[in-house]
């Protein structure tokens, strides 16, 4: 439930302390890119791992280093799953959106039931999010569907929100649009423009999690919030499509977003978190590290910054690129092409994607 950059920042930072130590011993001959080539759909596709860090740096000959550790205690806390099917995202538009920009949000949420996209997909990428199950042995569905969407483009509770006071878009959206009380299947998917700030939005978090007050939307169910950081601090969260000014020249640099959209295309990987934090934890007490329900750790916050095969250490990993140079690692619905971060996989005990050369 945190940003990309500032998690990135001490991994970052150890890894270059671990860099300088050691350029004695490295060859001061700059590397090319490692570079493949693809045919996807008879169109040539760039195999690019930006800033791959050099062999000699690797604790393992496994090319399987992306956040693995068996020092992860990821646990069931014996709490529910979204594991009916569909499950059902009922998304609530905060502020001014254009048609582009809602076009590409919901060719995302429809691409993770799109089992048509040509490989590595959204849908195979979800599958991860599917491996987790309830105490029953319930699995996370793999079907999502949009069951119902509102406009609030009058800013009904202001452009400065707070984690409470979303609550109250929350109820205000659901009697508008006449939202069903859906708490077997259904979520929340609150979506804040790009001049509506949050609390502690940019500082702390891209996007979070919770659920609703019954004393304030009048029962509980689970529901994700993110906001579009095109014009307040793309270099936080939109991530790897602007960079932070503490990565200087020292990081991968900064990428073309795939759908020429830095706010939104790198909005896409946040609600991606979201989303699958929400399904494996909707009411925070089933699938996260760590003891602490109000600060847990889970299967999105393990993987932050991770995109492709040699991520690590602000590293984003193997991803591809297309002949105009926009960068992304998973197909969706329609020809559409995003870059979303990893997820943990429970049986793998590492982060994993479809886009995955292990």
């Amino acid at each position: 439930m945190s940003s990309p950059a500032i998690n990135l920042f001490l991994a970052l930072f150890s890894f270059l302390t671990f860099s300088i130590s050691s350029s004695l011993a490295l060859s001061q001959t700059k590397k090319p890119t490692t570079v493949q080539t693809l045919n996807v759909a008879a169109a040539e596709i760039k195999m690019v791992n930006p800033k791959l860090p050099p062999r000699s740096l690797s604790l393992t000959s496994s090319k399987r280093y992306e956040g693995s550790s068996d020092l992860v205690h990821l646990r069931y806390h014996m709490g529910p799953v979204l594991s009916s099917s569909p499950i059902n995202i009922y998304v609530i538009w905060y502020g001014r959106w254009s048609r582009p920009h809602k076009a590409l949000i919901r060719d995302f949420l429809n691409s993770i039931s799109d089992a048509k996209a040509p490989s590595p997909s959204v849908a195979e990428w979800w599958r991860t999010a599917s491996l987790y199950t309830d105490q029953t042995g319930a699995n996370v569905s793999r079907s999502v569907l949009i069951a119902g969407e509102y406009s609030d483009a009058k800013y009904s509770h202001g452009q400065h929100l707070t984690r409470l006071s979303i609550q109250e878009v929350i109820a205000s959206a659901a009697r508008s649009a006449s939202f069903p009380v859906d708490h077997r299947n259904g979520m929340y998917l609150v979506l804040t423009s790009h001049d509506v700030t949050m609390q502690d939005f940019c500082r702390a978090v891209c996007g979070f999690h919770y659920f609703t007050f019954p004393s304030m939307v009048g029962y509980t169910m689970p529901y994700a919030w993110v906001g579009q950081s095109g014009k307040q601090c793309p270099e936080v969260c939109a991530y790897p499509f602007a960079l932070p000014g503490y990565m200087g020249h020292g990081g991968p640099g900064e990428l073309r977003p795939p759908n020429g959209e830095t706010g939104v295309d790198g909005m896409v990987s946040v609600i991606g978190h979201e989303l699958a934090e929400v399904v494996s934890n909707p009411l925070i007490n089933a699938w996260y590290a760590g003891e602490d329900p109000t600060a847990p750790t889970e299967i999105g916050d393990l993987c932050e910054g991770l995109y492709g095969t040699g991520g690590g250490g602000g590293y984003i990993g193997q991803v591809m690129q297309d002949r105009g140079g926009k960068t992304f690692n998973m197909n969706g619905k329609g020809g559409r092409k995003f870059l979303v971060q990893w997820i943990w996989n429970p049986n793998l005990k590492a982060c994993a994607g479809p886009n995955s050369v292990d």
